[in-house]
């Protein structure tokens, strides 16, 4: 199937990021995949970063919210809220639905309890150890892509 022939759509993003060079890779690896939007919450400016070399701003729409209850209040409706965190099921059986919205945790601490019990699916790269943020983004991106 090529990406015109889809049906749906999907975004990704971090919550609050701690480095740009991962929101930059990450919006890079969404523009390669398709991505319909990218997404940080909790910061602001991080697409400004060189590693984000396709400028990817100006093809996928960007958000930034302020925290979690603003991301929340702007979700599309009957989406799937996809956490990308340990403690999940394997990617490799994931079942990616037709609407996402993957979200990623902060690269050193994860995503907080009270956002993993607001997601809708909880989805695990599994690794010896912790992967890149950015990195892990990518895997999933991937994931999908060769799902459809």
């Amino acid at each position: 199937m090529t990406l015109s022939e889809r049906r749906g759509y999907f975004g990704i993003g971090i919550y609050e990021p701690k480095t740009t060079e991962n929101v930059g890779t990450l919006m890079r690896s969404a523009h390669c995949f398709g991505a319909d939007f990218t997404f940080v919450i909790g910061t602001r400016g991080l697409h400004r970063q060189a590693s984000n070399t396709t400028r990817s701003h100006r093809h996928v729409p960007h958000y930034e919210y302020r925290d979690f209850a603003e991301f929340r209040r702007c979700l599309p409706i009957d989406r799937t809220l996809v956490a990308v965190e340990t403690g999940g099921g394997l990617l490799a059986e994931f079942r990616h639905p037709e609407r996402a919205v993957y979200l990623l945790g902060r690269e050193d601490s994860g995503l907080p309890d009270d956002v993993l019990a607001a997601c809708d699916s909880v989805v695990t790269v599994p690794t010896r150890y912790c992967l890149n943020v950015a990195v892990a983004g990518s895997i999933v991106l991937y994931a999908r892509a060769v799902q459809e």
